[in-house]
């Protein structure tokens, strides 16, 4: 290829003049943006072969991540490009160089932009506590993160240090001070930047994902030490972040992780964005509050229950995930259909939505 990087960038323009959220590059198959959760392959720009794709992925890493990538057989880094900010992942498929790019905005929404309920502003006003956003791949937990974060750091004076692999929104810092730190890049690992940041006279911490059993057990150290951890995990409700948090860890040590969890957590966001009907994407959102009742099922392992304190807690501000769909469809922001789908009890969904 003559100029591969020409030819990225004009894909990344092409997807944002469409609103896309990602581009995909993959071998033997075409140029590919998603556009309101959809995939609209880029037929112009023809099948893309795996000698146009190393090319144009290597020109995308520079020499040090492709020896990094060579050797571990993918990589997440962040990137700049025209100006506008990208987290990139690139993969191998059947040998060949693969690659997701995802668009990061510039500015960092506050939660009215972001259609998320007023209710998750009591997590910016603690002292200390764990606060997890919970919920697929792709579904704006990074986004909901950066928001609380930012609200944070305009309205208190702070130290915040945020750990990320790898960084994806700039903040500024206001009120606060605030050191963002990239894995591979600053630190070596999640947990050992979450064991320094405990002497480096911190008060918010940020944890970009927890992905092991020692992130998680760092984190939960750090929440019980009088910090202010915010954290997002692959789960897809609050009843199963606490048990995949419990169950990451050895048997011996499941006990004491109940324990500190019971007397940590502060509040707990599952989100998923979905389809609007007019387009567009709309966040449905599960919001657990740690109550005293709250942590009792936690300290005696019945996290399953965890669901059903939700539903009977509206009155102080806990929302379920079929509460928060039946709402969208009630304001016609989304159909019904679309709202079981998204849903993981629909018959709860139904008995929400009756009459409507």
């Amino acid at each position: 290829m003559e100029n591969p990087q020409k030819y990225i960038e004009e894909l990344l323009v092409v997807a944002a003049q469409n609103g896309a959220s990602d581009l995909h590059l993959s071998p033997a198959a075409y140029p590919t943006i998603r556009v309101d959760s959809r995939l609209v392959p880029l037929v112009k720009y023809g099948i893309l072969s795996t000698e146009t794709l190393k090319e144009v992925i290597s020109t995308l890493l520079g020499p040090e991540r492709e020896a990094r990538f060579l050797s571990e057989k993918e990589i997440d880094f962040s990137i700049e490009i025209n100006e506008n900010r990208y987290r990139a992942n690139v993969y191998q498929s059947r040998g060949s160089y693969a690659s997701t790019l995802r668009l990061i905005p510039k500015q960092i929404k506050t939660l009215a932009e972001l259609n998320l309920p007023p209710i998750l502003n009591i997590f910016t006003k603690l002292s200390q506590g764990f606060v997890l956003v919970v919920g697929p791949n792709g579904q704006g937990k990074s986004t909901t993160l950066a928001s609380l974060v930012n609200i944070i750091n305009k309205e208190r004076g702070e130290k915040i240090i945020t750990i990320e692999d790898p960084i994806e929104y700039i903040f500024t810092p206001e009120k606060s001070i605030l050191d963002q730190r990239e894995v591979h890049q600053d630190t070596l690992s999640f947990n050992k930047a979450i064991r320094s940041s405990l002497r480096e006279n911190v008060n918010v911490l940020m944890v970009g994902d927890m992905r092991d059993y020692e992130t998680m057990s760092a984190a939960a150290t750090a929440a019980e030490t009088g910090h202010l951890v915010l954290s997002s995990l692959h789960t897809n409700s609050a009843s199963q972040t606490i048990e995949r948090i419990i169950d990451a860890f050895p048997s011996n040590q499941q006990s004491q992780i109940r324990n500190q969890l019971a007397s940590t957590i502060s509040g707990i966001i599952s989100q998923r964005l979905v389809p609007r009907i007019q387009g567009g994407l709309i966040p449905a959102v599960e919001v657990l509050i740690a109550t005293s009742a709250v942590r009792t099922l936690i300290r005696d392992n019945k996290p399953r229950q965890l669901d059903q304190t939700i539903e009977t807690s509206q009155n102080i501000g806990m929302i379920s995930m079929d509460k928060s769909l039946a709402d969208l469809v009630r304001r016609k922001e989304i159909s019904l259909e679309r709202a079981e789908f998204y849903s993981i009890n629909p018959e709860n969904l139904r008995n929400f939505s009756h009459g409507i």
